[in-house]
């Protein structure tokens, strides 16, 4: 009976695995209550590493290849057994395969703004997105420390350690820099490379390597960005009097053309014109007061009576000016530009200098 018992039993003769599912990183053999035959095959592939682990303890790691499992082939478990020779029968060992082949296509981002001291704004609220790619470099390591006895462990069940890790690793990296965020655009290498170095060594302890991490954009929150469009927008304008003088000058036609788009629009319309008005009558009113009097004479005193015998009247150009200003204040009155009583104010003001 013993000896059916022996025959019927199931021994492992090939050892082997084949990834089926991508973004597997960890994956433990089935052994159930079979054995591990003695001279049996192991077939590491590459980017693959396994294993074995015996009551607890890490034996023996291989690398790509195919091996005879013999006491040459397992001098740890050899050891931890106390096999003082060949050994000739089956043995039980747990076996561990690790994929080390790059996890590429990594998204990291900031969940929600990150606010940091900034040189230009006093501080800023930034949002950065990218992508990192890492691989198992030490299976050991990554077996004591992350994936422990589970049957598998995939890239899933890291990916909110290391995104958080890395969401860290940026906020120190651009305190840190100096650079302020207008010239970070420039500078998002740089940024990249200064995060990844931070990230190394935590990587390093979970046995893993951090082969590339990328910051793809950097940015501020919606409402903080049209901030500052607009303030590049009055920096590109440079002289404001000369923007608005512009802007005047544009808001004529269109106030004219919404004359009879209700009481309201009549309303604006005519708050633009008085605006415009005024700002027309006082450029008038000052070229004509800075220009000489025709013949490049000194201009006559007006109302005071001064020397020359002028007794106060004003010299011919003088008087020519004053009468064109008047026109074109009127042909503003009949566009309804300017009200009456303003026209009435300007053209005493005007007549009063005539004496």
């Amino acid at each position: 009976m013993a000896l059916m018992d022996f025959i019927k039993k199931q021994f492992i003769d090939v050892i082997h695995w084949t990834e089926e599912a991508d973004g597997l990183l960890a994956y433990r053999y089935p052994m159930a209550d079979m054995e591990i035959q003695n001279g049996a095959q192991l077939t590491v592939r590459e980017s693959q590493m396994a294993v074995f682990v015996n009551e607890g303890q890490i034996a023996d790691v291989f690398g790509p290849g195919l091996y005879k499992l013999t006491t040459q082939t397992l001098p740890l478990l050899t050891n931890l057994k106390n096999w003082d020779k060949l050994f000739a029968s089956p043995f039980k060992s747990d076996v561990y395969f690790f994929s080390t082949r790059l996890q590429l296509d990594r998204k990291w981002g900031t969940p929600t703004p990150i606010t940091i001291r900034d040189k230009d704004f006093g501080a800023v609220r930034m949002r950065a997105f990218g992508i990192y790619s890492f691989r198992i470099a030490d299976p050991r390591v990554f077996h004591k420390e992350v994936s422990g006895t589970r049957e598998a462990y995939t890239v899933s069940d890291l990916d909110g350690q290391l995104r958080n890790s890395v969401i860290a690793a940026l906020t120190n990296a651009f305190g840190a820099s100096g650079t302020a965020f207008l010239d970070m655009a420039g500078n998002q290498g740089l940024l990249a490379d200064n995060v990844k170095k931070q990230m190394e060594p935590m990587f390093a302890k979970m046995g893993l390597a951090l082969d590339n991490l990328v910051v793809e954009s950097v940015s501020l929150p919606e409402e903080i960005q049209k901030m500052l469009d607009t303030r590049i927008g009055m920096n590109m304008i440079g002289d404001m009097q000369r923007y608005t003088q512009y802007q005047t000058a544009n808001a004529i036609p269109i106030a004219a053309a919404n004359e009879g788009g209700g009481l309201a629009a009549m309303g604006a319309n005519l708050a633009v014109g008085v605006g415009i008005g005024n700002q027309m009558a006082s450029s008038m009113l000052g070229n004509m007061n800075q220009q000489p009097p025709a013949g490049g004479a000194a201009p006559a005193a007006m109302g005071n009576g001064g020397g020359g015998g002028g007794g106060g009247a004003p010299a011919a150009g003088g008087v020519d000016d004053i009468m064109a200003t008047l026109e074109k204040l009127h042909g503003l009155v009949g566009k309804g530009i300017l009200s009456q009583q303003e026209f009435d104010t300007k053209k005493a003001e005007l007549l009063k200098k005539l004496g």
